[in-house]
């Protein structure tokens, strides 16, 4: 039972990182520059990993060096320049749609890179989930765009790997060491890359400032300390299921907040969602396999014969 709660606390944890970060996209449309996305990241992903550092002043020594870089282009910097490119070319429904498909690309990267071979009921978590999100957000009016899909695909394989191995290497020291250099390397790697495309920095009012302020502290800093703190505790597949939240929780806040009505597709959709990431998580399936147990005890206690319609036994 021990085992149940602690495997509970680490995916409740968990589930921190993907709520927070499906609240970016009502509040990054409503007060934030639409034209300055990697100027946005730098803008989130430096404070964040600064705020960290406080917290847990400590610097990288040895292999971290070139480890945390390597974390921050993966997981930072790359990532987020490919969804920036992606977000120029795909509508947001398909590239929300092709981003679901990340618990997958975990799963099967795992197996190679950490041993951790995929379960059968955390890959039909994974394809309901992405048929979820499908039935969510998909409209069948858009286009496709196959140079943006390309450009989703890099991205979650890219992340993918470095969430493994920032799950592989962080086994002897403290994830918020880790989460705040790569923060600041991935921050740092995008700054050229924000000056050449989009120039100087915007211009940010006081709604803007306190919106990053939000995105920083709680959707960036808390957030990927939590989702790391997981991967160190969860299977990759397990964490990657409960990332499928982040676009289930950007729907909900556009019906509670902007008052958007959702059709019954999309209610399937939801629940498709919710079914794929419980199918994932370890007391559900401790669960069944206790249920398993159960049913067989049942049937090798069960004495040899046919009952009767009364009750009664009778040999057969």
């Amino acid at each position: 039972m021990a085992s149940v709660e602690n495997k509970l606390r680490w995916v409740l944890l968990t589930a921190v990182a993907p709520i927070s970060w499906g609240t970016t996209y009502y509040l990054t449309y409503l007060y934030l520059p639409a034209d300055a996305p990697l100027w946005g990241a730098i803008i989130r992903a430096l404070p964040a990993g600064l705020v960290l550092l406080a917290i847990r002043p400590r610097l990288p020594r040895g292999v971290w060096w070139w480890r945390a870089g390597v974390l921050g282009v993966l997981n930072m910097g790359t990532f987020f320049a490919l969804v920036y490119v992606a977000a120029q070319l795909l509508p947001s429904s398909i590239a929300t749609t092709v981003m679901a498909t990340s618990p997958l690309f975990l799963m099967v990267l795992a197996w190679p890179m950490i041993r951790e071979r995929p379960q059968i009921l955390q890959l039909t978590g994974a394809v309901l989930g992405i048929a979820g999100v499908a039935l969510m957000v998909l409209t069948g009016a858009s286009g496709i765009n196959l140079a943006g899909v390309a450009a989703s695909l890099s991205a979650i394989a890219i992340s993918s790997v470095g969430h493994i191995l920032a799950k592989k290497w962080t086994t002897d020291i403290d994830v918020i060491s880790v989460t705040s250099w790569q923060l600041i390397a991935g921050g740092l790697v995008l700054l050229p890359v924000a000056g050449f495309i989009e120039g100087a920095p915007p211009a940010l009012d006081l709604p803007a400032i306190l919106t990053f302020a939000y995105l920083s502290i709680v959707a960036t800093a808390l957030a990927y300390a939590a989702w790391f703190t997981g991967l160190k505790h969860l299977t990759a597949g397990t964490v990657g299921l409960i990332g499928l939240l982040n676009p289930v929780v950007g729907v909900l806040l556009g019906v509670i907040v902007a008052g958007d009505i959702l059709e019954l597709r999309q209610l399937l959709g939801l629940v498709l969602v919710v079914v794929g990431i419980l199918l994932g998580q370890p007391i559900v399936k401790q669960l069944l396999g206790a249920r398993q147990k159960r049913l067989q005890r049942g049937a090798e206690g069960e004495p040899q014969g046919i009952r009767d319609g009364s009750g009664t036994k009778t040999d057969g």
